[in-house]
């Protein structure tokens, strides 16, 4: 019999718990969970004779890859992956999987959310800015920042989106304005949301060189990962410009000076609250267990990342 292990240390929500479970049973298949672990090699023997596994934020190393026997399959319940060893999986011939787009509406909504705070002085009583009719920039206008283009419309901004992998047309159709590069949307938004993976491509890439033209009053909004941005870039700035703020839902390294320093233009969430929804934490743990099950009885490869 096939078996799914469901492994996090932050659990689903029982309604999910019981979705997942109900989608395995009717699969014919058996499910097993460990939830709240504390220790990797907890992870370690789960995983020994399971046939496949869900995650949500939980390092898949190459330990725990070596340590699944029977393992043909992971799917991380959430859209970035950088949480699971792909070289070792694929040289494992493990499949693995996220569900792009189930967390995408909590994570634009906690990036207004963090906006909005920033913009009124984190509610501590004192004089903000409204954020109509002010500009917004997208950097990379998948399922996240379709969703934060949306909202910003219907808040009066004037919305820009950079992203050389996705179709002008679509941008536009959406009423949001397309820039030839991603200098143009950095020296046109005075907010800016960058929703990149992190990759060998991405890490560092938003840099001094991008940030410092921004417009007065510069908001850059993280609700990615934190390696995504050149920390010496974002010390620079916070030291160069008094008007520079930054909001991320991914404490950088150098969170201890910049709160030192910088505390009032500055913001992150005590832990990655991005996906933490009682919806997101629910569609993202149904569609792993849905993608399991074709996986297995149909080959369906869809949403595989490596």
């Amino acid at each position: 019999m096939t078996t799914v292990l469901v492994a996090t240390v932050k659990p689903f929500a029982k309604v999910a718990v019981n979705g997942i479970s109900e989608i395995v049973i009717k699969a014919g298949f058996e499910l097993k969970m460990l939830e709240k672990y504390t220790d990797q090699n907890q992870l370690l023997e789960a995983v020994k004779d399971v046939d496949a596994l869900i995650v949500r934020s939980d390092i898949v190393d190459e330990n725990v890859i070596k340590a699944a026997n029977k393992l043909k399959i992971i799917v991380r319940a959430g859209a970035g992956y950088d949480n699971i060893d792909l070289k070792a999986s694929s040289e494992k011939g493990i499949t693995v999987m996220n569900t792009p787009g189930q967390n995408s509406n909590a994570v634009a909504e906690l990036t207004i959310g963090m906006l909005i705070f920033m913009n009124r002085n984190f509610f501590n009583g004192t004089a903000g800015v409204e954020l109509r009719g002010k500009t917004m920039g997208i950097h990379a206008y998948g399922h996240v920042g379709r969703i934060i283009g949306m909202i910003a419309k219907g808040m009066g901004m004037d919305v820009f989106a950079f992203d050389p992998f996705q179709d002008k047309t679509i941008i536009e159709n959406d009423g949001v304005k397309t820039v030839e590069n991603v200098r143009d949307l950095y020296s046109k938004c005075q907010y800016i949301s960058v929703n990149l993976p992190a990759n060998s491509e991405t890490k560092g890439s938003i840099n001094y060189d991008l940030m410092s033209l921004m417009p007065e009053g510069a908001t850059l909004v993280n609700p990615a990962r934190k390696e995504i941005i050149d920390e010496s870039s974002l010390l620079k700035m916070f030291a160069e410009r008094n008007d520079f703020r930054y909001a991320t839902d991914t404490a950088p390294d150098c969170e201890a000076q910049i709160k030192a320093e910088y505390a009032a233009r500055y913001f992150a969430t005590p832990k990655k609250m991005g996906a933490q929804t009682d919806e997101a934490n629910i569609n993202a743990g149904l569609a792993a267990a849905r993608q399991i099950v074709n996986f297995i009885q149909k080959g369906d490869n869809t949403f595989r990342v490596n």
